[in-house]
């Protein structure tokens, strides 16, 4: 009896599509009995066991970065350099220690009791980017139980043909070490789009799904499934109908990538009445700079740092911001280089903020206020980004300005550090480019004063909404409330715009509405310098813009001011799109 189709909704967080027989990936039974050491059994060579199995997990783990290096990026490497260093805390050796003598019992129930009470801790955060982290603690305690119990890793190692893992999770530690030629997509039943599975996925381009929930309870090896990394969807035994169409769009998004690719890749990203506009990259990580410039990226409009914190679990020095900045650069050939600072706070945390926990965090001391309070991680990140000011062209953003006050406020310190260089004789751009994020309402409504003050703006659409709306974008319940298209949100963009061409100065947009491709004939209207996304969806965009016309966009930007509903707005501009570019619309459109 054939097994009825099932469709689960879990998080998109590695577009793409594919079609593979399921290899069900079981848990690790880390499970370990209290045991206790026998009279006869000595207290110090206990220990001595547990230190060598700490020794070859250490090993273990810098193989693995080689490995990491050779696939992908230095920079990711450091994940795994983050576990070296935790197996080398003297804290949790202390503890495992004094458990051994303390209670006389074995090493490995010792080091599971340490491990799991840092699990319990960092689960406790109600943050997802903070709380992720207790994957990485996780792996490391299955690591260090291999060594001890004379155990090897129960792998994917010997796969002959294409397959899609599905599992509860995956550990950081297993996702980079699959083998591209047969793992192509996977997903699983826990995880967020912050996770280093899900950064080494994008990372990888590997389709994948987190999140969906009890997959692994209703999956077998050898079943039929569908990964849509793209909609975030996971479809368990596709009948006849759905199998074929998602065949047919694994195919033509092949296809269409490659055509786009070769169409696209050497022309300008202009309309078809000669206005051109830039299209620039969002980034977290360096090695996405050779994926968008390959891709069409005129520069990078939005580089988060944040990942240079959450990625080593400590505040990152002066040389290791810089390194990061410079390999960004040499990848962008001249090509400029925006540098947001430190967004942390709200859903982004890492182990100096993590303590302030606040009851309303994307109210509270977040981003520049928090930079404002860690003045020395202030300092630090500037005077990395102005000395790689030295070698491109090396632009700052200053994220969610709301006052004068603030901006005022944080080019004084600018001007500090800039002081402190030219005593030291080190090299700077001296007209370095500042920038802010307009992303909250009283920006947008101080914009002609802000901006007699600043060199550009870009516009944050994600949190723009958020507070104009009064939605957490991240609340289930009120998810639906989330308009990008809401009146309110259209205006405020029109007079940003209106205040940038005022002023001479550049008009960006860098929030997630920028890759909805339903919004790009309504942001091409408004007049903007350049827009900033996703790297993958570069092409797309490009593709939209020149086959339109500067006139045809303002039209439709007028026209959606006339709806009073977010609903007519979205309609009507799904509607343009399909019609404008109909094999764009027909492979990214969810199947079912």
């Amino acid at each position: 009896m054939s097994k009825k189709m099932e469709i689960k909704k879990g998080i998109g967080v590695s577009p793409g599509y594919r079609i593979r027989r399921a290899f069900v990936l079981e848990e690790e039974d880390t499970t370990v009995p209290a045991r206790f050491l026998s009279p006869k059994q000595d207290v110090e060579s206990e220990i001595e066991r547990f230190h060598e199995a700490l020794k070859a997990s250490i090993r273990d783990l810098e193989d693995l970065k080689q490995e990491i290096r050779k696939k992908l990026s230095p920079d990711l490497q450091e994940i795994f350099s983050v576990h070296q260093i935790l197996l080398s805390d003297p804290a949790i050796r202390q503890k495992v220690e004094e458990k051994i003598r303390n209670h006389r019992c074995t090493a490995e129930y010792a080091l599971t009791r340490t491990m799991r009470s840092y699990i319990r801790k960092f689960r406790s955060f109600r943050n997802n980017l903070f709380s992720n982290r207790s994957q990485d603690i996780r792996d490391l305690e299955k690591r260090v139980l291999r060594h001890l119990q004379g155990k090897k890793r129960k792998g994917i190692n010997d796969l002959k043909e294409e397959v899609i893992v599905i599992a509860k999770d995956l550990l950081p530690s297993q996702t980079a070490t699959f083998d591209k030629k047969h793992v192509v997509g996977f997903a699983t039943d826990f995880g967020g789009k912050t996770s280093h599975t899900a950064i080494l996925a994008r990372a990888f381009g590997i389709p994948a799904v987190v999140g969906v929930g009890d997959l692994t309870a209703q999956v077998s090896n050898d079943d039929i499934v569908v990964i849509d990394g793209t909609n975030g969807l996971v479809i368990l035994n596709p009948d006849e109908k759905t199998l074929k169409r998602y065949q047919q769009k694994e195919r033509q998004h092949a296809d269409f990538w490659n055509r786009l690719y070769t169409e696209l890749k050497d022309l300008p990203c202009e309309t078809l009445d000669g206005y051109e506009i830039k299209l620039w990259a969002n980034i977290e990580v360096p090695q996405e700079v050779s994926l968008a410039v390959e891709n069409g990226a005129e520069g990078v409009g939005l580089y988060r740092t944040e990942f240079l914190y959450l990625q080593s679990g400590k505040v990152p020095s002066e040389k290791e911001h810089l390194n990061a900045y410079l390999q960004a650069l040499q990848e962008l050939k001249g090509r400029p280089l925006v540098i947001r600072l430190l967004d942390m706070g709200a859903d982004k945390y890492h182990h100096r903020s993590a303590p302030l926990q606040e009851k309303n965090p994307f109210l509270g001391c977040r981003s520049i206020r928090y930079l404002f309070e860690e003045l020395d991680i202030l300092k630090v990140q500037l005077r990395a980004i102005l000395r790689a000011s030295a070698h491109g062209d090396v632009r700052i953003l200053l994220p969610m300005i709301s006052s004068v006050e603030e901006l005022e406020q944080a080019k004084t310190i600018l001007e500090d550090i800039q002081e402190e260089l030219h005593k030291q004789h080190l090299a700077f751009d001296e007209n370095i480019k500042v920038g802010i994020m307009i992303e909250v309402p009283s920006a947008v409504l101080i914009a002609d004063v802000l901006a007699q003050k600043v060199d550009f703006f870009s516009i944050g659409t994600n949190d723009l909404i958020q507070y104009t709306l009064a939605v957490d974008r991240v609340n289930e319940k009120v998810a639906f409330l989330y308009q990008p298209a809401h009146l309110s949100i259209l205006r405020m963009l029109q007079h940003v715009v209106e205040v940038g061409k005022k002023n001479a100065i550049p008009v960006s947009i860098c929030g997630e509405m920028s890759r909805e491709m339903r919004y790009v004939l309504p942001l091409l209207g408004l007049g903007l310098t350049n827009i900033s996304m996703t790297p993958v969806v570069i092409p797309e965009v490009k593709k939209i813009i020149r086959s339109t016309t500067l006139k045809e966009a303002k039209e439709v930007f007028e026209k959606i001011l006339s709806f009073q509903t977010s609903e007519e707005t979205e309609k009507f501009l799904e509607t343009k799109i399909q019609q404008m570019v109909p094999d764009i619309f027909e492979v990214l459109q969810p199947t079912i």
